[in-house]
């Protein structure tokens, strides 16, 4: 299901990371020091953050089929 939101990663010179952001899931981001890593980081926290919507009951938005990562 993670698969199908849109994750956009970018270089944040302020913080020296890699920044990544799930626009369609409210405040789901992450960061690595690699693009690689803020990658695999935004998944686990996608993961978490539709986990958690599913213990509150709260709606999980449907992923607009989008699959893109810019850097």
């Amino acid at each position: 299901m993670i698969n199908k939101y849109e994750i956009i990663i970018y270089w944040s010179e302020e913080d020296q990371l890699f920044i990544a952001d799930v626009p369609e899931l409210l405040g789901c981001m992450a960061h690595g020091e690699t693009y690689d890593d803020a990658l695999a980081n935004i998944k686990d926290a996608m993961n978490l953050w539709i986990a958690t919507a599913k213990e509150f009951n709260d709606p999980i938005p449907a992923a607009k089929g989008r699959r893109l990562a810019f850097a």
